[in-house]
């Protein structure tokens, strides 16, 4: 079936009164754009409210810290395990019940009664949304393939403006002193019919779970086998979120501790760096298509390299916070045509591939940063962050990985035969 038909909602099963047997790309971009905005949403809300359910519960930093971690052991467990159910439950099925638990769970860490609790709610939202971080990149590679253009880097984009919103939503609530159990609910109740409306537009449940049948291919096998370039992908997006994890982390301790800036201006840096990533995120698809995925990992790669190098070596600090802010102009758009790429290689399924590749790369995001304060404490915080300039060398030497390969458009079935149908006839 032509695509351009698909987008323009003039394809037969629509005709034939079959709405979901094929959803218009169009209707499905706009689900899986909204699908990651409230994904953002439902974080920030969370992450802003931390400290509140700190003080509530009396935890100190170091309780807090290894309660956040049940976080991590959650995502890090459902990412292997939602790439296994990709192929055989589908992306539609698996972003509709991860959106809808991932609000639903977000109650949990307010109803907590202290840290080992709070650890295990926690591990509840990490896993909810590791297999949700899978399956909307999934389905939105899908849809990707539809387009025939890039357009992940831009789900993205909503991806950060969710964040915004939730954590600017999220500080006005905590200014009025709302305990953080009614800003949950309140964002629960809103979020679960929201989720489930826009989850209506994805594409059929077949799209991609019978995608491999159709084109010829072998179905994945039980054991998974990863090819050599998805291992290249899978140290390129480490090397990408390690390097967003110490943005995140190091820059507005950098700013005050060596650069001796106000509390004020530090959180400057890191707030620069994030609504330059927003930004970019939302041209990064034009800039793909214009320059192609590798000049652009190129350009990207060389961007994080020469803007942290500036930041760490500048003596004035709007210097370093126009550094810090080219780094997320250079990040901004690594990780989704890694993940655009890992979707296109052949001899492994979207679902496990993405899988691999999103757990290095939040592996990275959650062990670098330890590893730099780590580091910090030998060798200094500045000599560190040097590590993180290498990484953008790293990601310039393997972009060569995320060549444009091929990927034939999958149709649903009943789209399939409505096709060949026609032609028969």
């Amino acid at each position: 079936m032509d695509p351009a038909a698909v987008e323009h909602g003039t394809g037969h099963g629509e005709a034939e009164g079959e709405g979901e047997a094929h959803t218009p790309p169009v209707r499905a971009r706009f689900a899986v754009s909204g699908v990651f905005f409230l994904n953002g949403v439902i974080l920030a809300s969370w992450i802003s409210r931390i400290p509140a359910v700190k003080s509530d519960l009396g935890l100190s930093e170091g309780r807090l810290g290894l309660a956040l971690l049940g976080a991590a052991v959650g995502a890090l467990l459902a990412m292997p395990t939602t790439g296994w159910l990709l192929p055989r439950v589908g992306s539609r099925t698996m972003t509709t019940v991860m959106i809808m638990a991932l609000a639903a769970s977000l109650v949990l860490p307010a109803l907590a009664t202290g840290a080992v609790t709070l650890a295990l709610a926690l591990a509840v939202v990490g896993a909810t949304n590791g297999a949700l971080d899978v399956s909307m990149n999934a389905h939105g590679v899908v849809v990707e393939r539809w387009y025939r253009r890039p357009i992940l880097t831009a789900f993205h984009g909503f991806w950060s403006l969710g964040g915004l919103a939730g954590a600017g939503l999220g500080g006005l609530i905590a200014s009025r002193e709302v305990d953080p159990l009614p800003h949950f609910v309140a964002v629960a109740v809103v979020g679960l019919p929201v989720a489930f409306l826009l989850t209506r537009g994805l594409l059929p449940a077949g799209v991609d779970r019978h995608a491999p049948e159709e084109h010829g291919e072998k179905r994945p096998r039980t054991r998974v086998r990863y090819p050599l370039p998805i291992v290249v992908a899978g140290i390129m997006a480490l090397a990408c979120l390690l390097a967003e994890g110490a943005m995140a982390d190091w820059s507005a301790v950098y700013l005050e501790q060596d650069l001796g800036t106000g509390e004020g201006l530090a959180a400057t840096g890191f707030a620069v760096f994030s609504l330059a990533m927003a930004v970019v995120r939302f041209l990064g698809d034009r800039l793909v298509l214009a320059w192609g995925p590798v000049a652009f990992v190129r350009v990207s790669g060389t961007l994080v390299a020469l803007g942290l190098a500036t930041g760490l070596v500048a003596s004035v600090p709007w210097l370093a916070i126009a550094g810090f802010a080219t780094v997320g102009a250079g990040l901004a758009g690594i990780f989704p045509v890694v993940l655009s790429a890992a979707g296109r290689i052949s001899g492994i399924a979207a679902g496990p591939a993405l899988a691999f590749v999103s757990t290095l790369g939040y592996t990275g995001f959650l062990v670098g940063p330890p590893a730099i304060g780590l580091s910090a404490d030998v060798v200094g915080l500045s000599v560190s962050l040097w590590g993180v300039v290498a990484l953008g060398g790293v990601i310039v030497l393997l972009a060569g990985s995320v060549r444009e390969r091929p990927a034939p458009v999958p149709v649903p079935d009943r789209v399939a035969r409505q096709t060949a149908g026609q032609r028969a006839g």
